[in-house]
């Protein structure tokens, strides 16, 4: 039987960005994101539900979100689920994230989309003007990363 792991998300960041590299020189950066959901409980009441969620960006999409996004930044992330094991004081853990293949910056200037890389403003060959265009769109695959696998070989990851 074939099976589909796709996650589209459409949230906030709860922190800014912290681009790293790995030995190979590939950029990495893991962001959180609180995505809410509203609902009617049983007793017709509306509900609010936040559901944090850990994504990592690789290659060019992290370097992309370092420099333009920060803390509130509204943005959509396409990925899929991915479960890392690791054993800590003779017990078994697990923690289940998304890795990130395609981002895309929402809302305009001036929305928290700005900031999270420093170096003051950018300008955009395009329209030389200021920052992103609001809704740019960036994909490891267009920057030539391997979206295959959505990550670099096992051997270059830094944990």
């Amino acid at each position: 039987m074939a099976s589909f792991n796709r996650v589209i998300l459409v949230g906030n960041l709860t922190r800014d960005p912290e681009l790293r590299y790995i030995p190979s020189g590939t950029a990495v950066t893991d962001i959180g994101l609180a995505v809410n959901d509203r609902r009617k409980n049983a007793q017709g009441e509306w509900i609010d539900e936040t559901t944090f969620v850990d994504v990592t960006l690789w290659a060019r999409t992290a370097e992309v979100a370092s420099e333009y996004l920060s803390k509130g930044a509204p943005v959509l992330i396409e990925g899929r689920l991915k479960l890392d094991t690791w054993e800590k004081e003779g017990k078994k853990q697990s923690k289940l994230r998304v890795v990130g293949e395609r981002m895309q910056m929402l809302g305009g200037r001036g929305q928290g989309g700005q900031g999270g890389g420093g170096g003051g403003p950018r300008t955009t060959k395009a329209t030389g003007e200021s920052g992103p265009p609001p809704e740019m769109e960036y994909s490891a695959a267009e920057a030539g990363f391997d979206a295959g696998s959505g990550e670099p070989p096992a051997k270059d990851l830094p944990f």
